[in-house]
């Protein structure tokens, strides 16, 4: 079997819909374009970059919203550890074959890419931003919209559960080991490495095990609210957006970034997006995951997070270079979206038309 055909058997470009005429049923294929819409948050997060080049937070307004954004961190990392269900994660720990490939994505693959991208387009683009661009490669996957994803696609919806938490679960200890290791010692970080760790451990990692140890006691008012404490985490994003921006304004961002910079961000994430899809597709037929564990692999392991990656950068890199590193992170999050939207349609329509037959054969017998 070649890889084109591979790739064909596994990413869905056609969807087919199956008219029943008479007696007779007859086969239409149809394409079925449809522009993904944006999402909302993007709009948030552009308009908070927008509001710090005008109106940049400075001096003492600077060091009040560095508390707010460091104190919105913690209770996020503390409501994600209360929110971590562990009978959803024992449920589908068992696929450990599934989880590992997926974690191989993650933290193997990515970097390699993210490595080979960021030395590349440093060539042409500010240092600070292709470094920007190995840092997304480094991050856990997203929880919330790969289990979305995973559940509109028709997958296993509990291994989506374990893999993603899981791998954010390991990147809050190893997204800061490969930080140091591909970037700080490289000399390109300026954060003390004592520092970096400390911050870790105090905004991260002992806000989200206290969470997690209070589960049995806060556990069913959090997932009975889950709606009301959305906006929690996307405004501790913000909020460390508009700080970090806010400094990258007084060192001249803008100055440094320009549209061919974007354009080269947009086209290092659309080429490492497209090369882990196709990859993705390839592993999972070569191991026979059956089609719900495939659709789990293919949004687990090809997405990097934006909630978890913007404060990760606010504590491992000096805040004169937040702001630079995390914009490759605000591109490659609202690619991935519109891509893994789309795929997930396509896997949702192609199931609901190879169910359509049957149906209309035990309509016809009845």
């Amino acid at each position: 079997m070649t890889l084109l055909s591979i790739l064909q058997q596994t990413v869905p470009i056609i969807v087919f819909d199956w008219q029943d005429r008479g007696r007779q049923s007859r086969y239409s294929m149809a394409r079925r374009y449809r522009l993904p819409s944006v999402d909302p948050f993007l709009i948030w997060l552009v308009g908070t970059i927008v509001l710090a080049s005008i109106l940049p937070a400075r001096g003492v307004a600077l060091a009040a919203f560095d508390i707010a954004a460091d104190s919105a961190i913690v209770l996020l990392f503390f409501l994600h550890g209360a929110k971590l269900s562990r009978e959803a994660v024992l449920s589908g720990i068992g696929n450990w074959r599934l989880h590992l490939m997926t974690l191989a994505f993650t933290y193997a693959l990515f970097p390699v890419l993210g490595l080979a991208a960021a030395r590349t387009s440093g060539l042409v683009i500010d240092p600070a931003l292709a470094q920007g661009i190995l840092f997304l490669a480094l991050l856990p996957s997203t929880v919330q919209s790969s289990i979305a994803f995973t559940a509109m696609a028709g997958g296993n919806v509990a291994a989506a559960v374990c893999s993603a938490s899981l791998s954010n679960l390991v990147g809050i200890v190893l997204t800061p080991l490969l930080v140091a290791l591909f970037i700080h010692s490289g000399g390109a970080g300026e954060m003390d490495g004592l520092g970096s760790v400390q911050k870790i451990a105090t905004q991260l990692l002992l806000p989200f095990v206290a969470g997690h140890l209070l589960r049995p006691v806060i556990g069913k008012w959090i997932d009975k609210h889950k709606k009301l404490l959305q906006p929690v985490d996307r405004s501790s994003v913000l909020l460390v957006v508009y700080s970090a921006f806010s400094a990258a304004v007084a060192n001249g961002v803008w100055q440094r970034v320009g549209l061919f910079d974007l354009g080269v961000l947009l086209l290092a994430s659309s080429v490492i997006l497209a090369i882990v899809i196709a990859v993705n597709g390839v592993a999972a037929r070569f191991a026979g995951l059956p089609r719900e564990d495939a659709i789990v692999l293919l949004f687990c392991g090809s997405k990097k997070s934006l909630v978890s990656g913007v404060p990760m950068a606010g504590a491992l890199f000096a805040p004169a270079q937040v702001g630079m590193v995390i914009l490759p992170l605000m591109i490659f999050h609202q690619l991935q979206l519109v891509v893994c939207a789309w795929l997930a349609g396509r896997y949702r329509a192609e199931a609901e038309a190879a169910m359509s037959p049957p149906r209309a054969e035990e309509c016809r017998s009845a």
